[in-house]
């Protein structure tokens, strides 16, 4: 299928908390309200520590629509580029992101060092290296202000400069109140205030008639003066946010030290947004020209008695102020520099979804949208995947997935959007609960399904949006053979849904978790697979297409997504085991692994999706008893060896292999540490027993459930559609 291609890539470390992302933020907002389509490529920065969440602004852009996620394994396409910040690449990347751009602009937006070390931060050359390394040699490396231009050589003419909307920072008219109130806010750190206690208290004075506020580092300033004074109100970085802070001071009064090369200044420029006159030192004049008043620790005194004795003349500075930003550094000239590259308004071409014009074609066909759980593995998207592609025309599945798996629903050929997990944004429960809520809602006001069915846990954020959703058909794909005594919380939960669909389970007869009390009015299909028999390669094309050699025994091993350090011993132990047998041993690797799998002796790593696809060029496979494989290999009469994986918090594995060995149909290894191992896979490779349990298979053979399950969700869907919802 055609690749989407966004409009605007921003690639960066959207976990630094200060102005990195309020500015990534206002582009974003910028080309949202512009109609343009921007991707987030995250790459995690050396100098920040690990289970860092991202951004509040960026997980809010998130969770509004206003940008997505890149998937971290898939490659992303944008007509730009824009890369932030080059300490990411003071150290060579663990993984390289694949983003194809027609143009690309790395922003230089912090200095390389200071007064006292020109390199404190990063070595400018280093960093063009690896930067057009990664990404090629034909980059604009663009400043952010005149003083980085200074410091560094080869820059573009045009400096890729902060923006603001000041209609999101104008209050209106001010309230003056009794006493002049001083503030300043900004993250903590000690090269953002001034050096010495008496600069310190110069700038930000202690006296009984005037007040000062500090949102974000006042810690820094009263350990330098060891103590607070009375007169001042010292707020936690994030205890306010910015634009409501602002309403609350009457001057903005910004010096650091003497030593700091500060690169643009955003709090200056949102200060000036908000009509708030910004007292600052003369190194900013080249960015704030005539619009800011400048003067050192020892004038702010003076200059702030003086206006707000003259309260027209404060007025007349904070129009000033208000209108400089609006006219330099507004929404504007950012979306006029996006056109100059290539990025400019959408022509139909490249209309986002839900963009329509007048005389547009009628509305798109009302979709199923197809919500998966973030698991380790590939199951619950798969199943989602099964269904989807039987759906009819009229009724699209449109894949939203929590998992690593986006890029693989996008190459099967789905409209896929990508749900960042609560682990990928380091939120807490409750906050990522409301995160999951709005993003669903989101996607349900964006692609107007008829149905959302949900192949996952119904977590509270899920149950939420189904209750902010009432016209929309809510479906729980709940698959069954849970653990026993496990998950009552989540049966409870789902009464939030308008009907469940499950999914057909051959050990059924086996099951003791909850699902089996709680069936009234569900609606039961035979198993779900992704692929039918007929799908199914030759067995000379299988042994071609995975490099097998046509006339020795092979045998594939998938012992599923867990900790690949729990799964090495016995792997290394079963692939011997085969080896000696005269077998070719192939070793299944996850499509959305974070790591490689340590290496095997002998073994040969495949890295397909769907595997199932050359399943009859196997004579034996050693697997995990997850629902997938388990039914995909029964159905498709291939030996099997199960290995339950039992770290699985929900997942009967144990259970179900037992089930298939006291059938017949497989063999099972439950202790794969002990000399249980040895004892199955001698059974495994004779041919007699292969054949036999080929055979019992074929006569305990079942359907796919896949077309029911999809014909069902179908006819939901399309009373949905006639009811008017």
């Amino acid at each position: 299928m055609t690749a989407t291609v966004h409009d605007v890539a921003i690639l960066s470390d959207f976990r630094y908390p200060g102005g990195n992302s309020a500015a990534i933020a206002a582009e974003v907002r910028a080309q949202a309200e512009a109609g343009l389509r921007t991707v987030l490529v995250h790459v995690p920065s050396p100098h920040n520590r690990d289970g860092l969440p991202f951004s509040p602004r960026i997980a809010e852009l998130l969770r509004d629509g206003l940008a997505e996620l890149a998937a971290p394994d898939a490659t992303t396409q944008a007509r730009l580029l824009v890369i932030r910040q080059p300490r990411i690449f003071t150290e060579d990347l663990a993984v390289v992101p694949r983003v194809r751009a027609d143009h690309t602009v790395m922003v230089i937006n912090q200095a390389p060092g200071d007064a006292a070390d020109p390199k404190r931060y990063y070595d400018f050359d280093e960093v063009r290296d690896r930067v057009e390394l990664y990404f090629g040699p034909t980059i604009e490396w663009a400043p952010i202000s005149p003083q980085i231009r200074g410091q560094l050589p080869g820059l573009a003419e045009d400096d890729w400069h902060e923006i603001i909307d000041v209609a999101e920072w104008w209050p209106g008219e001010r309230r003056r109140g009794d006493v002049p109130v001083i503030g300043r806010h900004g993250r903590a750190d000690p090269v953002k205030w001034p050096r010495t206690p008496d600069e310190l208290l110069l700038a930000y004075p202690e006296r009984a008639d005037l007040r000062v506020r500090v949102l974000g580092g006042g810690d820094i300033a009263t350990r330098l003066l060891g103590r607070r004074p009375a007169n001042w109100d010292v707020i936690p970085f994030g205890g306010e946010e910015p634009v409501d802070f602002l309403r609350t001071i009457d001057f903005f009064v910004y010096f650091h030290d003497p030593d700091l090369v500060e690169a643009f200044g955003r709090t200056i420029l949102e200060a000036m947004a908000a009509g708030v006159p910004a007292i600052i030192g003369e190194h900013f004049r080249p960015i704030f020209g005539d619009a800011a008043l400048y003067s050192t620790p020892a004038g702010v005194e003076p200059l702030v008695r003086g206006l707000w004795a003259d309260p027209e003349r404060y007025r007349e500075v904070a129009a000033r102020a208000r209108e400089f930003a609006a006219g330099r550094y507004g929404t504007a000239s950012h979306l006029a520099r996006l056109a100059a590259r290539g990025a400019g308004a959408r022509t139909a071409a490249h209309r986002a979804p839900g963009s329509a014009r007048h005389g547009d074609p009628a509305p798109r066909p009302r979709p199923v949208l197809m919500l998966s759980d973030n698991g380790a593995g590939l199951g619950h998207l798969s199943r989602l995947m099964a269904i989807g592609r039987r759906l009819p025309p009229t009724h699209p599945a449109v894949i939203a997935t929590q998992s690593y798996g986006a890029s693989v629903a996008h190459q099967e050929g789905f409209l896929t959007e990508y749900l960042p997990s609560r682990t990928v944004l380091g939120m807490a429960k409750q906050r990522w609960s409301g995160f999951l809520q709005s993003r669903l809602e989101h996607l349900v006001d964006l692609h107007r399904p008829a149905v959302v069915a949900v192949d996952s846990v119904p977590h509270d954020g899920i149950v939420a949006a189904a209750a902010a959703r009432p016209d929309v058909t809510w479906v729980w794909v709940r698959r069954p053979m849970w653990r026993r005594d496990t998950g009552a919380e989540w049966i409870a939960q789902g009464s939030a849904f308008d009907g469940i669909l499950e999914p057909g389970e051959f050990a059924a007869e086996a099951d003791e978790g909850p699902t089996v009390a709680d069936r009234s009015g569900v609606h039961a299909v035979e198993p779900i697979m992704l692929l039918d028999r007929d799908d199914l390669a030759s067995p000379e094309e299988a042994r071609a297409a995975l490099g097998l050699d046509q006339g020795r025994p092979a045998a594939l091993l998938q012992l599923g997504a867990g900790n690949i350090n729990d799964i090495a011993s016995p792997v290394g132990r079963i692939a011997a085991h085969l080896r000696g047998a005269g077998f070719q041993v192939l070793l299944a690797e996850s499509m959305i692994a974070t790591e490689p799998m340590p290496p095997v002796p002998g073994a040969q790593v495949v890295k397909v999706y769907p595997i199932s696809r050359y399943l009859r060029g196997l004579d034996l496979v050693v697997s995990a008893s997850g629902y997938n494989s388990f039914h995909e290999l029964l159905a498709f009469g291939v030996p099997a060896v199960f290995v339950p994986n039992r770290s699985t918090s929900l997942d009967d594995q144990l259970g179900r292999a037992r089930f298939a060995a006291a059938a017949g149909a497989a063999l099972c290894i439950e202790d794969p540490e002990s000399d249980e191992l040895d004892r199955v896979l001698t059974e495994a490779v004779r041919p007699e027993v292969r054949e036999q349990l080929a055979r019992r298979c074929a006569e305990i053979g079942f359907g796919n459930g896949a077309g029911a399950a999809a014909r069902w969700l179908a006819e939901l869907a399309a009373e949905n559609v006639r009811s008017g919802a």
